[in-house]
């Protein structure tokens, strides 16, 4: 046991299984107390169960450390509100919140359903959102805390997951948003995007060439809960830990401009945009692109 998160309390959600129980495990080996949520569903969303978040409380209690088990729904209000409330009725106070639970619903964009996208935003951006919005009340009345938000390198982009990245986009600028609008209660906000091997990352339609373990993932994550985090000021990030690799991704910012005198038409924009302003090219357009030469040529060969 050690003491990173000595006498702190942590919800983590989806916890129950690969990341989310990792960092659930972690958290609470470095000496924090633990709300262990998840619905306990399928990768696609279905069949919801309890026994999962009750067997991590159970590894939790059997190394030492204290647990408790909320099987609630996050991307209702009621369910993220419930998590937070365990907290606060079984240990007194909330100083971080980390929202792992995901789904995926894999489709072509011309071809999903609303039945696809409704379920993924709801689980990943909405619930990251319910969670975010009941443990930011408390902790604004605490005059600290940490807010810890998944997403994904997906929020690039995705050929066939685009209401995953689109959530996963979502979860960043909410993150962004909590870091300004919290700083000055003292609750820092950050994202984590990880490459792990999980049941979720076997879904990835391209090849990993970076890849870890839940355990790597769980360990920048224990950091970034804790006061040595919070004292170096780190808020509004967005990391990514694939094994041995940590990275820090860019801030939104403006790359060119360009100005015109007497306003813009189409025909000035066509001769002024492509040279004076340009675009800034996509890496996964081309990975996407030799992805699809790469099939055609072992078509050709067949």
């Amino acid at each position: 046991m050690g003491n990173f998160l000595e006498g702190g309390v942590v919800a983590v959600t989806g916890a129950g299984r690969g990341i989310g129980r990792a960092v659930a495990l972690a958290a609470a080996a470095e000496g924090a107390r633990v709300v262990v949520n998840d619905y306990g569903v399928s990768i696609e969303g279905s069949e919801p169960s309890s026994t999962v978040a009750d067997a991590v409380v159970k590894e939790i209690g059997a190394a030492g450390g204290e647990a408790v088990a909320v099987a609630d729904d996050i991307s209702t209000m009621a369910g993220g509100q419930r998590i937070v409330d365990t907290a606060l009725e079984t240990y007194g106070r909330l100083d971080g919140v980390v929202c792992v639970a995901g789904i995926l619903r894999e489709r072509m964009l011309f071809n999903m359903s609303e039945d696809e996208w409704d379920p993924v935003i709801a689980t990943h951006l909405k619930g990251t959102f319910t969670v975010f919005r009941a443990a930011s009340a408390v902790m604004r009345r605490q005059g600290s805390g940490t807010l810890i938000g998944f997403t994904s390198g997906n929020h690039q982009g995705s050929v066939s997951q685009a209401n995953y990245s689109a959530a996963k986009g979502g979860i960043i600028s909410l993150v962004r948003s909590a870091a300004l609008g919290l700083h000055k209660y003292g609750v820092t906000a950050n994202a984590v995007a990880p490459v792990a091997r999980t049941r979720m990352s076997a879904n990835v339609p391209m090849e990993l060439t970076e890849i870890g373990e839940p355990e790597d993932v769980a360990a920048l994550v224990v950091y970034l809960l804790s006061g040595r985090a919070r004292e170096e000021g780190i808020t509004g990030q967005v990391y990514t830990v694939a094994g041995p690799k940590i990275a820090v991704w860019a801030q939104p910012r403006e790359l060119r401009s360009g100005y015109a005198e007497g306003g813009w038409t189409p025909e000035r924009i066509a001769d002024f945009l492509p040279g004076a302003v340009g675009v800034d090219p996509m890496p996964l357009l081309a990975r996407v692109g030799d992805m699809e030469r790469a099939a055609r040529a072992a078509r050709g060969a067949t």
